[in-house]
């Protein structure tokens, strides 16, 4: 659609034809504002009503957008013998026609004209701003003039024969299917800009745990929520990590404590059951070998380097962590004394083996 032409293009579409110009309809626009000045100067050329509607804009039939009054229409269809009649008017509503037994429809709001044309035995919607016409079938129609209604619009039946046209006499042999309905001018443009756009991981969640239904739009509240359950998720996964590895260092650590608690344990306390002497000799036996593998270790190191500092650094390297002075240990060295448990379990049971 060119500009606000939306008159012609109404025109034009009712008759399928390039009957109308902007320039045939500005000359019906300008014959009509001549007639209303000439009606309004019968009453004297001194008159307060004259001279008001000469103050008023230079026409109330049409302006430099392209817009054309429902005057120009009605004159513009006389040509071919054709009659505007409005839609809701006593007049008309007390002939009890059903809409489906008319020709077509012409819709105006505010400065927007369409058509709504029966091709053949079948209904369109002829609107400009449409890609291209929108299938309306029987049964919608009523319900589709009663919803325009409901919006503001004026809608005008076109009594009178139409001119004949090629599209009406194809569709009088054949019936059309629509699978979609066609996109507003600019619709798809807009669609297109939109993909372009990178997606975050949030849109992307919001789009498998909400799928767009059959309009493809989600209200703005649920989208909103969706987001915020999104973020939410993904900080709970964060918690429970973070939650899953403390907790198994922590685990380690208290079995490590109990493990050299119960080794110190005299070898003369009575045990409650059997099952604690055998947790207590696997203990001792633990911390026993554990002593022999660190004086193994350091012996190495002597024959190697001789000099104390080496000596001391591969001590502390090999020994586990102490607690600080406040008795609580770092996430750091907890983590360090896990791993060096591990190690030390794994040589134990090698060493096991070995003997065996």
């Amino acid at each position: 659609q060119e500009g606000s032409l939306c008159a012609q293009h109404c025109l034009n579409n009712l008759l399928q034809g390039e009957y109308f110009s902007p320039v045939e309809l500005s000359s019906i626009a300008q014959q009509l504002d001549e007639e209303e000045r000439m009606r309004m100067a019968e009453g004297g050329v001194s008159s307060e009503e004259y001279r008001t509607f000469l103050q008023q804009q230079p026409s109330v039939n049409m302006d430099d957008s392209g817009f054309f009054s429902i005057q120009v229409i009605s004159n513009a269809l006389k040509v071919w013998g054709l009659e505007l009649i409005l839609f809701n008017s006593p007049e008309y509503q007390r002939l009890g026609i059903d809409p489906i037994n008319e020709k077509s429809f012409i819709c105006n709001y505010k400065e927007h004209w369409f058509t709504v044309r029966k091709l053949g035995k079948q209904w369109f919607n002829l609107n400009s701003l449409l890609m291209g016409p929108e299938l309306i079938s029987d049964t919608y129609l009523a319900l589709f003039l009663a919803q325009l209604q409901q919006e503001g619009y004026s809608i005008f039946v076109v009594k009178g024969d139409l001119p004949d046209c090629e599209a009406d006499q194809l569709l009088q042999m054949i019936r059309v299917q629509q699978m979609q309905r066609p996109k507003l001018i600019g619709e798809e443009a807009a669609q297109s800009r939109d993909q372009r756009l990178p997606r975050s991981d949030v849109d992307q969640a919001i789009e498998v745990n909400h799928p767009f239904d059959e309009t493809g739009m989600l209200d703005e509240d649920e989208e909103n929520f969706q987001r915020a359950l999104a973020l939410s998720r993904q900080e709970i996964d964060m918690e429970d990590e973070e939650a899953d590895l403390r907790r198994a260092i922590q685990l380690s650590m208290q079995g490590s404590r109990r493990s050299e608690l119960s080794g110190s344990l005299p070898q003369n306390v009575p045990q409650s059951s059997h099952s604690s002497q055998t947790d207590s000799l696997s203990s001792e036996e633990l911390r026993r070998r554990r002593q022999a593998y660190f004086e193994k270790q350091q012996q190495q190191l002597q024959q190697q380097d001789q000099t104390p500092n080496l000596q001391d650094k591969a001590t502390l390297s090999s020994s586990t962590p102490e607690p600080g002075p406040g008795g609580d240990m770092s996430e750091e060295d907890m983590l360090q004394a896990a791993m060096n448990m591990s190690l030390e379990s794994v040589r134990n049971h090698l060493n096991s083996e070995e003997e065996k």
